[in-house]
């Protein structure tokens, strides 16, 4: 009988296909719990398997030194060993199996018979617990593999037990017979205590995987706390409900991601009060024009000309205002997203002298560059040029005509300073702090036309190149309103001069 090959079965690799699916579900502890469980098992298995083979290949190569020796000895007796019983050399070959069963001693869980024309010939003494003449197919085995006329050892498994077998084939010359001389291992005796060793490691080992389940839960659960604390705070904040925080604890990644949490929660919630403050002064800016084109369409003669014609009139304007609140908001509402501005290097002198080409047509003033820097500049020439008419435009409003309204540009504190100052009639201090909030206007304000938003444009536009704006006045003695932008360039490429240039 041949020996017989073990294999795993293909079903048993089956469950691990169903892993990715179900691994993917659940909570982010859970899945950690489950990797670091899978892990755990994965190396103890792996570290049992891996000694329980090494190991049983140390016992196979052990028993298959021992038949070797067995093998060499048999050679021996047969190629140097007299006949006891005559003095002289072997000349049959049931003769030398037969003093070969006698010389050899078997060791614990070893058995050996003898077979002589496929027949059991001799047998072990009654002391050896292994009685291989009681395995008919383990004779089979043992007969079949005389037709190769050469040593066999193999691994014979057969319904009684598995052996670790050598068959020596015993043939002398100038005789016919054929004897077979056999000796064998019983392989689940010699690895019972191997055995028996890893089901007491795979006991412990299981003790192990518990204790480590355990351990694992606890510190992924506190480990993981703050993510817990993330979610449920998440799923209590709403639109009308913003004022709830991640608890910021620790010093690990995880803390990163509870302050990252608040500060976007901190943008959002200042993006809905600012979003709301903007829909509030909307609806008010837009009812006032609306009331009064409405009022006079109501109260409108639709018999008397002059009449229709100013309602007409009226009308327009109003619209047209309310044309410039939008186009003013539209650009408020851009200046928070990326692509707001578009830079590029700009020769500063030449700019400037170009926002004075186009403030002459704001109206008749005395409008000259007082001071100005020589050199290349990275900003965005047009949305510079929209603020600094911006502030040219307040200049006119609040100045009287033909005064002088002067802009200029300087490097102060390592910041391109660009700025207007005008003769008009100043702004009060408690106006100062105000007068860059949407829809603000100083006590002097609501005598000039305006959509309320124009320096808040000009600070939206300044911060967005990463600088501020600021206002120095006094009441009667007219204001100076300065930008203040980072320079992308060394201060010492630029060159600073004073002058007039109308």
């Amino acid at each position: 009988m041949a020996a017989k090959e073990t294999s795993a079965s293909p079903e048993a690799a089956a469950p691990t296909a169903r892993i990715a699916p179900a691994f993917s579900k659940g909570t982010v502890g859970g899945r950690v719990l489950v990797a670091i469980i899978l892990l755990t098992l994965t190396t103890l298995v792996a570290a049992g398997a891996s000694m329980y083979l090494i190991q049983r290949g140390q016992t196979i190569a052990r028993l298959d030194d021992s038949l070797t020796r067995s093998v060499d000895e048999f050679r021996a007796l047969a190629q140097e060993g007299v006949n006891p019983e005559t003095g002289q050399r072997f000349t049959k070959a049931e003769d030398l199996a037969y003093v070969a069963m006698q010389r050899t001693m078997p060791s614990t869980n070893e058995g050996l018979v003898a077979l002589s024309e496929n027949r059991v010939r001799w047998v072990a003494p009654d002391h050896v617990e292994l009685r291989l003449e009681a395995d008919q197919e383990l004779l089979d085995f043992i007969n079949a593999s005389a037709d190769s006329g050469r040593v066999s050892l193999a691994t014979v498994t057969t319904a009684q037990r598995e052996y670790r077998v050598v068959s020596i084939p015993v043939k002398l010359d100038g005789d016919s017979s054929e004897v077979r001389f056999a000796l064998a291992y019983d392989m689940g005796a010699e690895l019972f205590t191997l055995t028996r060793g890893y089901v007491v490691f795979g006991g412990v080992a299981l003790g192990i995987l518990a204790l480590a389940s355990l351990a694992s839960w606890i510190l992924v659960r506190r480990l993981l706390a703050p993510l817990t604390k993330l979610e449920q705070t998440s799923a209590r904040i709403t639109e009308n409900q913003l004022d709830e925080r991640v608890p910021v604890e620790g010093t690990d990644d995880l803390r990163a991601l509870a302050g990252s949490f608040n500060e976007m929660v901190d943008h959002l919630q200042s993006s809905l009060q600012a979003q709301r403050q903007l829909l509030d002064d909307v609806g008010h800016e837009l009812r006032t024009p609306i009331t009064i084109v409405q009022g006079h369409l109501e109260l409108q003669d639709n018999d008397d000309p002059d009449d229709v014609r100013n309602t007409q009139e009226l009308s327009l304007d109003e619209l047209a205002r309310m044309n410039l609140l939008v186009d003013d908001i539209v650009t408020i509402a851009q200046a928070n997203r990326k692509g707001f501005v578009h830079t590029e290097t700009v020769d500063i002198s030449s700019l400037l002298d170009d926002i004075l080409s186009k403030a002459h047509g704001l109206g008749q003033r005395q409008w000259e560059i007082r001071e100005r820097v020589s050199g290349e500049v990275t900003l965005d020439p047009q949305r510079i040029t929209q603020a600094m008419l911006q502030l040219c435009s307040n200049a006119v409003k609040f100045s009287p005509r033909d005064s002088r309204i002067a802009l200029g540009a300087a490097i102060s504190n390592g910041l391109l300073r660009l700025w207007v100052r005008d003769e008009g009639i100043g702004i009060s201090e408690e106006d100062q702090s105000r007068i860059f909030t949407r829809f603000a206007r100083g006590t002097n304000g609501s005598r000039h036309e305006g959509s309320g938003l124009g320096l808040s444009i000009v600070q939206a536009i300044a911060t967005a190149h990463g600088g501020h704006v600021s206002v120095f006045s006094h009441e009667g003695e007219g204001s100076i309103f300065s930008i203040y932008l980072p320079l992308h360039t060394a201060p010492s490429t630029l060159t600073e001069s004073t002058g007039e240039h109308s």
